[in-house]
């Protein structure tokens, strides 16, 4: 239900208002009723809610409707949303509604409530809110508890405050001047939906219709004509019969567009923060050389002046070798000052090793980066046709599951199987390789086994560097280039005694260097 059709209905009802009520039916598990008694009326009449995804609807019926809570939340509506209904608004014209109500008193006095009513497709729910004014307040009790896990932009739970979600910032059609609607002239009138509040797939198939232009025609001087529909529209939200199929269409592709636009981007965004994470180790591991820097410093000094620091000192004050003056040293009292020189020696080697290990990949992860960045752009803008091509393709290069590892096929077509966890790479080693199969690892890395199924064959080059960067791409040298793999027979790996899952030792390797990139 789109918003210019969700006007109309409180544009019905605000003219009766306030009205009495009769209590609440309900017809299934996601439709409340709500039966309305005024002069002005004619009659009893029902306020239907049905808050059922991804078709929400909201409608006036003088149909007889029956049926007692089916859920927790229909006995509380029954129960607490009671008296007369005195407002109903809308949030500008998006799809939430709020209905107020009086309350009432009996044995068991019921205060002032809204029933807020979020007209939203898959988001659809049904909350009632304490008493206020607008769209925000205490959540009494909401018909789906919307949870973190769920989605992480916005929670909806009981007891927690409800924040309307932003309304759209586009032209309102009710008020849509001459000047505006010319602004739009260029646009084809089947967009001239993205520029209109209140209008979806629906109305927008309608408003083509009766401008009497395609959807994809561009109005030109016709503008007056299309903003004369814009203004029938507003009127009578009423949407014709091959409207309403072709702006069924149009909605469901939108529907399918959105889905597989979620499923490919969710991969690509833990890509992008995978990326900036890695690039932001390159920035620590710059700033580790001047700690590096410092503890040669301190190195030197002690080297050289080791026979005047005195056994079993904390701190010793040195002469700086630049004549700048005194420098303190702060010492490990245990060992000598050789040793705490050593020490800083070899920290400032790992610092630096470090550095250089990361810095080497930054230019592949700063281009890999920007690769990423503008696939996520270009699938924001994809249409429903660039979107199946481009699943089809993510599925078509999608390696192949098994039960044990992910599977890819060599050049030469064999078998090759890449453990994904620790666990994964003892069943991979120990229960289904063969003696003679070859076992791949990244020498002084962690990372995944790599097991080809050769049948006892030795391999050519070609499956060697494509298992190996395998191996090299899916362990933390991942990115580097010139990455050492060791490959050798199954039969010369083994398992420490007492060793964790995936810890093996092995002999008679031979080792060939490669990229860490994953192979074409």
């Amino acid at each position: 239900m789109e918003g210019l059709m969700l006007a109309r209905v409180l544009r019905d009802l605000s003219g009766q208002l306030p009205l009495r009520t009769l209590g609440w039916a309900f017809p299934d598990e996601t439709t409340a009723a709500l039966l309305l008694d005024g002069p002005r009326l004619g009659g009893q009449t029902n306020l239907v809610l049905a808050y059922r995804p991804p078709q929400p609807v909201v409608y006036l019926s003088r149909e007889r409707l029956r049926g007692e809570p089916r859920s927790p939340f229909q006995r509380f509506l029954a129960a607490r949303v009671r008296g007369d209904l005195l407002r109903a608004e809308q949030l500008k014209l998006d799809r939430v509604i709020a209905l107020h109500f009086a309350g009432e008193t009996g044995f068991v006095d019921q205060p002032p409530t809204r029933l807020l009513f979020e007209v939203t497709g898959r988001n659809a729910n049904l909350l009632v809110l304490d008493e206020g004014e607008g769209f925000e307040g205490r959540i009494v009790m909401a018909a789906r508890e919307i949870t973190g896990s769920r989605n992480r932009f916005r929670t909806i739970r009981t007891g927690g405050r409800y924040t309307p979600p932003p309304p759209y910032e586009k032209l309102d059609p009710r008020t849509l001047s001459p000047e505006q609607a010319q602004a739009l002239r260029h646009v084809p009138v089947g967009r001239w939906r993205e520029q209109l509040d209140g209008m979806g797939p629906l109305l927008g198939a309608e408003l083509a219709r009766r401008a009497d232009l395609g959807p994809t025609e561009v109005p030109g001087e016709a503008w007056p004509r299309v903003l004369t529909a814009v203004q029938s529209l507003v009127a009578d939200p009423t949407v014709s019969e091959g409207a309403l199929q072709d702006g069924a269409r149009e909605a469901a592709r939108g529907e399918k567009a959105a889905t597989l636009r979620k499923a490919l981007r969710e991969p690509l965004d833990k890509r992008v923060t995978l990326l900036r994470n890695q690039l932001a180790d390159v920035t620590r591991a710059e700033a580790g050389l001047t700690d590096a820097a410092r503890d040669r410093a301190e190195a030197d000094l002690l080297m050289a002046y080791a026979h005047t620091v005195p056994a079993g000192a904390s701190t010793v004050t040195l002469p700086a070798f630049d004549g700048s003056g005194e420098q303190p040293v702060a010492l490990e009292p245990m060992v000598s000052a050789v040793q705490n020189a050593e020490k800083r020696y070899a920290r400032a080697r790992r610092r630096e090793d470090v550095y250089l290990r990361l810095a080497e990949r930054e230019g592949a992860l700063r281009a890999e980066l920007a690769e990423a960045e503008a696939r996520v752009q270009a699938l924001d803008t994809a249409d429903l046709p660039d979107l199946e091509a481009l699943n089809t393709r993510v599925q078509q290069e999608r390696p192949e599951k098994s039960p044990y590892g992910t599977r890819f096929t060599t050049p030469g077509g064999l078998e090759a199987l890449v453990g994904r966890n620790n666990k994964e790479n003892a069943t991979l080693t120990h229960r289904i390789g063969r003696s003679m199969d070859w076992w791949f690892h990244a020498q002084g890395y962690p990372g995944s086994h790599v097991l080809v199924r050769g049948g006892g064959r030795d391999l050519d080059l070609p499956d060697i560097l494509y298992a190996a960067r395998l191996a090299a791409a899916n362990s933390k040298a991942r990115g580097s280039s010139n990455v050492p793999v060791d490959y050798t027979r199954i039969k010369h790996v083994w398992k420490p005694r007492g060793a964790p899952a995936g810890q093996v030792h092995y002999t008679d390797q031979k080792t060939v260097f490669v990229d860490g990139t994953l192979p074409e």
